[in-house]
């Protein structure tokens, strides 16, 4: 027993090697992450169904309650078993890919066990599927829940499974001794090897998954790092000055051998390996620059010859370009530069893209202060292009803090940060924009909220379509949205709604926001959007701001009204009706 035990543990060994070997590739990684897609469930099935035919071929014959030999197998005569590990293939296959996978795994193993023959050979197609199923139930549930099982659940599994292999070995088999003989022989070693082996097996890829995501936590804290301390270069725009600095900043946070600004013509600036010839105020040397700015996509070398310099002493290996957008035109490049190719990873890719955005929004929101100064309606437009300081640092501090336990719901929090800074841009330059594009930037507001409040507010939008397109000033109802949170609830934590409407009166379109709060007291109504008004939460200046807008924009008739009861409250506002292209 204990040299069958040994046994299997060498062929457990060989599929945990490979299974490590996988969890280190890129494609496997990604496969992993979407695992619930069906090109991956089929990927899956044949990498499983692989491990399933070589766990049969590589099995330990046994004959009279004896171990016979250890070879590779492609028949049995009829008297003949075998132990092997294709229950935990079997099992392993279902914990990740869920049941289809392992249904289809467990009928290509009990197939391929029937083909190799020996005793009662049928018996275990029988056993591989009704293994599968149950394997697949529990990774069904796993999937859904969007996790693994743990180690713990792994082993449990494991002894389950190659219990309902012993049970069908008894049942199914016509000599009911040798049956029974050849499970008191093979139960304990191959249940213990399932569960450990099936236990080692999760372990691997969970801890290889949590390796990844450890990753991800540090590059979104780097990226946020970056984010603030470039902030004040890049509003001053995109200039030599601002980008040797926003270099600087950059170098040391990241694993790379140099950092290059350019604009459209020159070099603004290079920190870091290769700055004896890559130099600031001169033209750009690099193809690979002149066809990321042409092309306006993300472009990356792996040899000196793709990174196009032709400069014999360069140590440059690798680089990622990427392209620095204002207004949807490309302004100029960002570069990281590599001298050992090997270094450039999805990661650094995916960080160098962040990046990229954040840089973009950052020179978009320059341009626009420097714009805004220049425009007739500088009131209204300052008033657009107001951001709320404390929205802002508590939307940076809430992502800083779910880096570590959740770098997922971080990066795509900073995404939607980056959408609403886009949405204040486009704000800061138009008079007005389109319905669709203002619901986009309460959305990525609420996000933000959501996150630092989770399931304390809920929204309902009752918004036919064909109103998408039509035009209003920016903010309308990103600001009252944002008011009945911060002013209606007090301290209620549920049960706590929000209605936006919009529906159409003659020649103009009503947008209503009303919650259920705790309502306004009668003698602040009136004060409300004419001036300021101290309160516990606020002081008023956001519908103060907003209502010089709206009475600036179209007069006194679409100024906002305000109704109020200890049930909740209303505001609502008229805007003539317009749908046309956007003003620039």
């Amino acid at each position: 027993m204990f040299n069958l035990f040994i046994l299997l543990l060498e062929r457990v060994g060989l599929i945990i090697i490979i299974a490590y070997l996988l969890m280190n590739t890129s494609h496997f990684k990604t496969m992993m992450g979407e695992r619930e897609k069906w090109r991956s469930q089929w990927q899956l099935l044949i990498i499983f169904g692989l491990f399933a035919i070589t766990s049969n071929f590589t099995g330990i014959e046994i004959k009279d309650g004896q171990i016979i030999s250890s070879n590779i197998y492609y028949h049995l005569n009829s008297e003949a078993s075998m132990a092997n590990t294709r229950v935990l293939t079997i099992g392993a296959s279902g914990l990740i890919g869920g049941p289809y996978v392992a249904l289809f795994v467990g009928i290509i193993s009990g197939l391929s066990r029937m083909y190799i023959g020996g005793a009662d050979a049928y018996t275990y197609l029988i056993s591989s599927i009704i293994i599968g199923l149950t394997s697949g139930f529990i990774g069904h549930l796993a999937i859904k829940n969007h996790r693994y099982p743990t180690v713990l659940q792994g082993a449990v599994i494991g002894i389950i499974n190659e219990a309902i292999q012993m049970l069908c070995i008894l049942i199914f088999s016509e000599d009911t001794t040798a049956a029974i003989e050849l499970v008191q022989l093979i139960s304990l070693p191959m249940i213990l090897i399932n569960s450990i082996g099936t236990a080692i097996f999760l372990s691997i890829i969970l801890s290889t998954l949590k390796q990844e995501e450890q990753a991800r936590a540090v590059q979104t804290h780097d990226v946020l790092q970056i984010a603030n301390e470039t902030l004040p270069y890049f509003r001053a725009g995109l200039n030599e000055a601002s980008a040797k600095r926003v270099a600087e900043v950059i170098l040391p946070l990241m694993n790379v051998s140099a950092v290059a600004i350019t604009n459209k013509k020159d070099i603004l600036t290079h920190v870091g390996a290769g700055s004896d010839h890559h130099i600031a105020k001169k033209e750009i040397i690099t193809n690979l620059s002149k066809e990321v700015i042409r092309s306006g996509q993300l472009k990356e070398a792996e040899s000196k010859e793709g990174i196009g310099c032709n400069h014999d002493n360069c140590p440059l290996e690798a680089a990622i370009v990427i392209p620095l957008y204002t207004n949807h035109n490309v302004v100029g490049t960002l570069k990281f530069y590599f001298k050992d190719k090997h270094d450039v990873t999805n990661s650094t890719k995916q960080l160098a893209r962040g990046l990229a955005e954040i840089f973009s929004s950052q020179l978009e929101l320059g341009k626009a202060e420097t714009q805004s100064k220049l425009l007739r309606d500088a009131e209204i437009k300052s008033l657009q292009a107001q951001v709320n300081p404390h929205f802002f640092f508590n939307a940076i501090n809430t992502i800083s803090a779910l880096v570590r336990i959740d770098s997922e719901k971080a990066r795509k929090l900073l995404l939607q940060l980056s959408q609403f800074f886009r949405s204040n841009l486009q704000g800061a330059r138009n008079n007005t924009i389109t319905l669709e594009k203002e619901l986009q930037q309460v959305e990525a507001y609420l996000s933000l909220e959501q996150a630092r409040f989770p399931n304390r507010f809920h929204i309902d939008y009752h918004i036919d379509k064909q109103y998408h397109h039509i035009l209003i000033p920016p903010f309308i109802i990103q600001i009252l949205v944002e008011n009945a949170i911060k002013h209606a609830f007090k301290n209620r934590k549920a049960n706590n709604h929000i209605i936006v409407t919009a529906s159409q009166h003659d020649d103009a379109i009503q947008l209503t926001v009303t919650d259920n709060g705790q309502g306004i007291p009668k003698e602040r109504i009136p004060l409300l959007g004419q001036i300021s008004v101290n309160s516990e939460t606020g002081t008023g200046s956001g519908l103060e701001n907003l209502n010089r807008r709206l009475i600036g924009l179209y007069g006194p008739t679409s100024q906002l009204s305000i109704t109020s009861t200890n049930k909740g409250t209303r505001v609502s506002c008229m805007i003539p009706y317009h749908e046309q292209k956007e003003d620039i």
